[in-house]
């Protein structure tokens, strides 16, 4: 009898645990609003066609503007681009880029890994700045500093375009071709002697401006 209550008592407590776990279950899988809102907004296309178009047509339309390449026009006696040629060719030019859909994942890729770029910037800014206290601290009174943020960036933006279009998996397989020990030979030899020119620069323009 007591063998018998202790089987149902378990029987019980397994089933409890068992309804327990279904309610987790549940509530994991369950989304917030915010992300059912997002997701939708996937579905109807809102970031692989209308984000990359305006993007591309911003980003055309800014340089046509700036560069002025397409012809301009004197508006209250002030030079000015033709904006309905600017408009129309960064419209076009648009429109041919996200009826490509590699080129949409390629924007994509490059663009969420140079938003990461800006934020590791940003935060060594923030970081660096806690020692300044209240004075301002910009990179303009540090042009080494400077020279190395913009090498690191350029190299930074150069590895994301190889990444993105899956050009350093076959700079991988180049490498151990080649050999580990060669290329880390020569890795180690090519930072050695960008030290030393960056040290030896640094140096040179201090004394020019003595």
């Amino acid at each position: 009898m007591l063998f018998l209550q202790t089987f149902i008592y378990y029987n019980h407590l397994i089933e409890h645990i068992k309804r327990g776990l279904l309610e987790v279950k549940k509530m994991v899988a369950q989304e917030s609003a915010f992300r059912g809102m997002i997701e939708f907004l996937g579905k109807l296309g809102v970031y692989d066609v209308i984000l990359p178009f305006l993007l591309v047509f911003t980003i055309v339309f800014a340089i046509f503007e700036k560069t002025k390449i397409l012809g301009t026009v004197k508006i209250n006696g002030q030079v000015v681009g033709k904006k309905n040629l600017n408009s129309m060719v960064a419209f076009i030019m648009a429109f041919l880029v996200i009826a490509s859909t590699q080129l949409v994942a390629l924007i994509s890729t490059v663009m969420a890994n140079v938003v990461l770029l800006l934020i590791l910037a940003i935060s060594f800014m923030l970081l660096v700045g806690t020692f300044f206290g209240d004075s301002e601290f910009t990179l303009k009174d540090y042009p080494g500093w400077t020279k190395f943020f913009m090498i690191f960036m350029f190299i930074g933006i150069v590895l994301i375009f190889l990444h993105a279009l899956n050009w350093l998996d076959a700079l991988f397989k180049l490498l151990d071709g080649v050999g580990t020990d060669w290329v880390s030979g020569a890795v180690f030899f090519a930072i050695l002697i960008f030290f030393m020119w960056f040290i030896t620069t640094d140096q040179t323009i201090g004394k020019k401006k003595d």
